[in-house]
């Protein structure tokens, strides 16, 4: 960000932090004050690339890359046109075909390539699919029909949470204000030492506070469902049905082959002599060069003895 600056001026934002940069139609930018110098008469000539232009067709530049937010005015300016939606097509492959047609004109434009063939082809489309244009502009897309029916339920569900949490609060203080006003009465007309009673309330205070952690042990999901088991809740139920326990039992692979070499034959053998070495990363990571090779052995020989005419 501290490289951005105004082509004329040659101000940046490292020089000047307030700097307020503002894009015109063609993709470059210009600080505030140069616009309001260049377009005293009311309109001007872009620069850097000679672009007639007007004041208000300038705006406040968002990205820092001038080209990104040119593309992103084109797309926003072609989209309004360009408004059909997937139920406007008989098939998927029509709209994918209408989304490509989309692209390529946003990046002719965005990129000056075959600038006027492209605004007449935009121009034919507006005229052809007018009524269809119009009509969608009014009428939300089934997608944007859901997404603000799940807004106004997460805002609505967000209002309840914190009004809950007010309550919360002010039930807190209004307990907090009462034991103080307890505290202060009892040290008051009280014949007890003061020590005496502060250790009781401290006391009072923290059976209550355990009290109420014992009663809110289950924690409740905004789901409704309830994990975990308050005191005097019973133990956690064991179902009535057992059934046999599980056996274990080995699987026995056939690799029709020789016998793979057992991992003292890797060692005694030589075997590990074409085998890269495990390092201590790959020893951290879990690599053993005498599994490996073991197994590299064992895929080598696996069906070695399969003959396909044989029935058995």
């Amino acid at each position: 960000m501290d490289d951005q600056g105004c082509p004329r001026c040659k101000t940046t934002k490292y020089r000047n932090p307030s700097l307020k940069l503002l894009v015109n139609i063609c993709g470059h930018s210009l600080c505030e004050s140069c616009v309001d110098l260049l377009f005293i008469k009311g309109s001007g000539t872009c620069p850097e690339c000679g672009t007639s232009l007007r004041r208000n067709n300038f705006r406040l530049q968002l990205f820092e890359d001038a080209f990104v937010e040119k593309e992103v005015d084109i797309r926003k300016k072609i989209m309004k046109d360009f408004n059909k939606k997937e139920e406007d097509f008989s098939t998927l492959r029509e709209y994918n075909d209408y989304l490509e047609q989309l692209e390529t004109i946003i990046y002719n434009l965005a990129n000056n390539i075959d600038v006027e063939s492209t605004k007449k082809m935009v121009e034919q489309y507006k005229k052809e699919n007018k009524d269809i244009i119009q009509k969608n502009r009014s009428k939300l897309s089934k997608d944007e029909e859901y997404l603000e029916m799940l807004i106004a339920e997460e805002e609505k569900e967000s209002k309840l949470r914190h009004e809950l949490d007010l309550m919360e609060v002010m039930k807190e203080k209004n307990k907090k204000k009462k034991n103080k006003e307890a505290l202060i009465d009892e040290l008051m007309f009280s014949d007890l030492p003061a020590s005496t009673i502060l250790a009781g309330h401290n006391a009072s205070s923290m059976h209550e506070t355990m009290m109420e952690t014992e009663k809110t042990a289950a924690t409740a999901f905004s789901s409704g469902a309830k994990f975990g088991f308050s005191k005097g809740a019973g133990n956690i139920p064991v179902p009535s049905e057992v059934g046999e326990a599980f056996v274990y039992t080995p699987c026995e692979l056939e690799i029709l082959g020789p016998t793979a070499p057992s991992e003292d034959d890797v060692l005694q053998k030589g075997y590990l002599q074409n085998i890269r070495g495990a390092s201590d990363s790959d020893k951290a990571g879990g690599y053993d060069a005498k599994m490996a090779c073991q197994r590299a052995l064992m895929e080598a020989m696996c069906g070695l003895f399969l003959n396909p005419d044989d029935p058995t």
